[in-house]
């Protein structure tokens, strides 16, 4: 019997084998050699929105040493598409190796973080204790700004660093984020509970006559000259849901174990490619929001090969608009690469865009969904994709326009 079975865990009436249940990816973020060109294609090309930026040497009392001078820009970035304060984060992959005190930093760990988010701030807390109990690499927890989610982070087996949150800062219609100033309730240790609400917090920064319309707002760099189903935009596509994230594993079945009996992750499919097994686990309906591949892929699909991150997906809203990112960005002098479809089990028709330091962003449009006795569609009832054939138009299927869907305005 493993260890997750050994005791079940009262979550909002539910009994689960942990004490807290995995809702969505959150967040996810990369760290970057080539800053500045890295920061032009996530920002300008694919169209996230810089919502809030870092200075991690100030953060964490660091002086300015003269062969930092070399990394190139220092600043992390965090970056929206909607309403949540951040989905996407950047930052400097030889400042967080120069930063390092705990030996954690791994030269091919260019992830710098897996958010997944929880949905109560006693399930963080509860999280961290039993991690602890566990014998987990638990790095901290508390609260941080910009975003405002409480949170627990972790290493998974490989050093990758896990994250459960709650409570993501929510972006308005004026596009600001919170003043700089409301990160004075950060913590930097398990909280006491219960806390304030976040509507409480803002009563009492408004009582104390703080600005709150004096937090930054992004503003748009290209001009906006595409009409993308009745919305001028800069760019012919929107994105409107971020993942899954996409491993390369030196212990695959180390890995498939970990996330599923520690974070609760839920086995979709395995896949056996050239001979290849493959492993893609969900945490809600989605087909998979985690996808894990041996490590000897890495060069057969002559991606990074010092990085491992396979790919990381972000979907588009509509198949036109897939179609339309691929001329936008083949114009724009990105690299695109196929994906055997067997390796995108249940994403119909997918794209690899490479960024500037060659992590593969893996754009798509649909994604399976897994109905209430939780099995993935046979593989020889999904729609047939030939690699290197993109027809102009499809047939619907049971998924089309299906999952999660970003009813906010696409600009």
């Amino acid at each position: 019997m493993s260890v997750a079975t050994l005791e079940k865990f009262d979550v909002g009436g539910v009994l689960l084998d942990q004490p807290f249940k995995i809702r969505r990816l959150s967040h996810f973020g990369l760290n970057a050699y080539r800053m500045t060109e890295c920061l032009d294609f996530y920002r300008d090309l694919l169209g996230f929105r810089v919502v809030d930026s870092m200075d991690w040497l100030r953060l964490m009392g660091r002086p300015m040493r003269p062969e930092y001078e070399e990394f190139g820009d220092l600043t992390g970035y965090f970056f929206r598409y909607a309403h949540d304060h951040h989905a996407f984060v950047l930052y400097n992959h030889r400042l967080r190796g120069a930063l390092d005190t705990k030996g954690r930093f791994k030269p091919e760990v260019t992830i710098n973080q897996i958010t997944w988010q929880v949905q109560s701030l006693a399930e963080t807390v509860q999280g961290h204790d039993w991690f602890v109990r566990r014998g987990e690499d638990v790095v901290r927890n508390g609260r941080d700004m910009p975003g405002s989610n409480w949170h627990t982070y972790l290493m998974d087996p490989e050093g990758h660093q896990n994250e459960l949150c709650y409570g993501m800062e929510q972006i308005g219609w004026n596009g600001r984020s919170k003043p700089k100033e409301m990160g004075a309730r950060g913590f930097h240790h398990t909280p006491p509970l219960p806390q304030i609400s976040e509507y409480e917090e803002v009563n009492q920064a408004a009582g104390q006559g703080l600005d709150l319309l004096s937090g930054f707002r992004d503003e748009e760099a290209l001009p906006l000259e595409h009409d993308v189903q009745g919305v001028l935009l800069a760019r012919p596509f929107k994105i409107v849901k971020h993942g899954p994230v996409n491993l390369f594993c030196r212990d695959l079945e180390r890995m498939e174990r970990w996330y599923r009996e520690t974070l609760g992750f839920i086995v979709t499919e395995t896949v056996t490619w050239r001979c290849h097994r493959c492993v893609f686990l969900r945490n809600g309906t989605e087909h998979h929001s985690l996808g894990l591949l041996p490590m000897a892929l890495r060069s057969e699909l002559g991606l990074r090969q010092d990085t491992s991150t396979a790919w990381f997906g972000i979907q588009l809203a509509n198949y036109q608009q897939l179609l339309d990112a691929q001329a936008f960005l083949k114009s724009h002098g990105v690299t695109l690469r196929e994906l055997p479809p067997e390796l995108a089990p249940g994403m119909d028709h997918t794209i690899l865009a490479l960024d500037a330091d060659g992590h593969a962003i893996q754009l798509y449009w649909s994604m399976e969904q897994i109905g209430w006795d939780g099995k993935p569609r046979p593989a020889d009832q999904r729609r047939k994709v030939t690699e290197g054939v993109w027809p102009t138009a499809l047939e619907p299927d049971g998924d089309s326009f299906m999952g999660e869907p970003l009813l906010g305005p696409w600009g």
